[in-house]
């Protein structure tokens, strides 16, 4: 090999390892490629300036909706809905609209109340070069990343005789290996696992079986645990925190958890044998303790809280604590996972959380974003600043750090702030 070629394979392998650095913190779904809405990112500021964190670009024409974003390889992902139709969208690293691919006919509220909250509410996951998106009518999509080109489409409603969710589809797929996990909560199904190369059906899970799936989907997205020798994919229906093989679809467990609106949102947390899981309305949060007994895998209540009763916004496991927000029993938490006792209440405010570098990311329904440390010993707040408003509705986007860019929601816009540690 001469000199020059030496220099330039060298050349090579520093810009590639300089590329792969540069996206090493990558949200490519969401809360984060393991789903616990931690972002593993160092080097981010603890105390933003007095006037907050400065905002780096606005970009505009989401349209509708409370979708999150996913970020990968450079490209920024979102949806909103506009003149009753779905759309896809990628943007660049400054802003700039790539491309934007319609996904067919946006949900319509039936209740005259629920018409309020209209517009998109999944987030696009990203896995090798493909987007896969749902729709809140329940088109069920994949596109290529880079351009935004279908590669496959099932209507989930239409194929599965699935009735429209009050508040319509709220799940984000999740993917795991070449198979991709989805609830459908329909007469023939209540969830399927699919090939996400080619849309084709691997399994499907029926609703007479498990005995679960007969009421209205519940709004959660699938979550991966691995234990007693099963990997497990476990979500909510509207009235059970459930789980199925997920080499099968066989139902392993279920254990009752609802509100008084049939509305489970919030993504369940595992840790250590344990599942947190938490619903608002006044209802709470509970602790399962799964086992093994007889090959099979159980599930056992271990306490049951009023405190924590999550609406929507996510809960945050650090330490061997909980944070989140409640909703009827008010204001910000810290519970004790094991336990479920209370550490601290902040009675005011309600909203979306995430995590990074051990702090707190509250993002508050009334566009208030707060940085607050992850600790059980007091609510202390570091800095906050105030959200433009993107439009009508509450902030109900949930945050995403990635790359040192804090991206924020509010209806048609999608703020990107630097909180890189300079």
């Amino acid at each position: 090999m001469t000199i020059m070629a030496k220099y330039f394979r060298a050349v090579c392998v520093l810009v590639c390892a300089m590329f792969a650095f540069a996206f090493s913190s990558d949200w490519p779904c969401f809360h984060g490629s393991d789903r616990t809405n931690k972002s593993k990112e160092t080097g981010l500021m603890k105390k933003w300036p007095d006037k907050g964190a400065v905002l780096l670009w606005k970009a505009s024409g989401l349209g509708d909706g409370y979708s999150g974003v996913s970020v990968s390889n450079g490209i920024i992902y979102s949806a909103g809905s506009k003149n009753k139709v779905n759309n896809v969208l990628a943007f660049n690293t400054a802003g700039k609209l790539l491309w934007e691919k319609q996904t067919g006919k946006a949900w319509e509220a039936s209740a005259a109340f629920a018409r309020a909250y209209h517009g998109t509410r999944s987030t696009p996951t990203i896995d090798n070069g493909i987007a896969y998106y749902l729709s809140d009518a329940g088109l069920l999509v994949a596109l290529d990343a880079k351009s935004g080109a279908e590669k496959w489409s099932v209507n989930l409603q239409e194929k599965y005789d699935a009735g429209m969710p009050m508040f319509g589809y709220a799940e984000s797929p999740l993917i795991d290996g070449d198979r991709l996990y989805v609830a459908v909560y329909g007469k023939k199904a209540t969830a399927v696992c699919l090939d996400k190369n080619t849309g084709k059906v691997i399994w499907e899970s029926p609703v007479v079986k498990n005995n679960i799936g007969k009421g209205p989907a519940g709004y959660a997205s699938f979550v991966i645990v691995e234990n007693s020798g099963f990997r497990q994919i476990v979500a909510f229906t509207s009235d059970n925190v459930y789980s199925l093989d997920s080499k099968t679809g066989a139902i392993l467990w279920t254990v009752p958890l609802n509100n008084k609106t049939d509305n489970n949102c919030t993504d369940i947390i595992y840790h250590d044998g344990h599942i947190f899981a938490t619903t608002g309305y006044g209802t709470g949060s509970i602790l399962i303790k799964l086992d093994a007994k007889d090959g099979k895998t159980t599930a056992e209540k271990v306490y049951e809280t009023k405190l924590l009763d999550n609406h929507h916004g996510g809960v945050i496991l650090h330490n061997g604590y909980v944070y989140g927000s409640g909703h009827e029993s008010k204001g910000w938490f810290c519970l004790d996972f094991k336990t479920g006792k209370q550490m601290w209440n902040h009675t005011r405010g309600k909203g979306s959380v995430t995590f990074a570098e051990g702090m707190l990311y509250f993002y508050d329904e009334d566009g208030t974003m707060s940085l607050v440390k992850a600790q059980p010993e007091k609510f202390e707040v570091v800095s906050s600043f105030k959200v433009p408003s993107g439009g009508k509705g509450a902030y109900w986007a949930h945050p995403v750090v990635s790359n040192g860019v804090l991206y924020l929601r509010h209806a048609d816009n999608l703020y990107a702030y630097d909180i890189k540690a300079k």
